[in-house]
């Protein structure tokens, strides 16, 4: 069974005259929420083997946010993933080694959005009808996905996922209150 994390970056600052889309960083909320993400994905035992990340500045200061990692994964940084649509990220990860048990790609809408509705399976079993209507409203930034999947990272797409979890910044914080 592979597991596979999608995180949408967190929160990054407006694009501003002379700042390109992909050098915007993180704000000071989008750092603290990917941090509270990282400490909730240890807290669960959500630790990939394997991060593709994209390139964009708020992408790469989110996986820093997540550190620090009991095991460290090998992470590869992907300018393909950059505004990557729901196909091409299906293509990235069509290519992971059978070996890897574990992938967290950290990305952008709307094509990690649209990659995770393709990709759940959306028959009603009454047991996860919560998470999969909240993926159907939206991705937030700072959220993190996770699906299992019992098929070849090949073959990702073609039939569904599972989709056990939904963990926003906003979940952590309502449960802390």
């Amino acid at each position: 069974m592979h597991q596979l994390l999608f995180l949408r970056h967190a929160k990054a600052a407006a694009a501003g005259p002379g700042i390109p889309d992909d050098a915007r960083p993180l704000t000071a909320r989008g750092r603290g929420d990917a941090s509270a993400i990282g400490a909730a994905m240890r807290a669960r035992g959500l630790l990939p083997d394997l991060v593709l990340v994209s390139s964009a500045r708020r992408a790469i200061e989110t996986l820093a946010a997540l550190e620090p990692w009991e095991e460290t994964p090998l992470v590869e940084t992907m300018a393909q993933l950059y505004l990557a649509s729901a196909e091409q990220i299906l293509g990235i990860l069509a290519e992971v080694a059978e070996t890897v048990r574990s992938v967290l790609v950290i990305g952008h809408n709307p094509g990690l959005h649209d990659c995770a509705l393709r990709l759940a399976d959306h028959r009603d079993d009454g047991e996860r009808r919560e998470i999969v209507t909240r993926l159907a409203a939206g991705l937030p930034t700072g959220t993190l996905l996770e699906f299992a999947y019992g098929g070849p990272w090949a073959a990702l797409g073609v039939g569904p996922a599972r989709l056990l979890r939904f963990l926003s910044p906003r979940d952590l914080t309502a449960a802390e209150g």
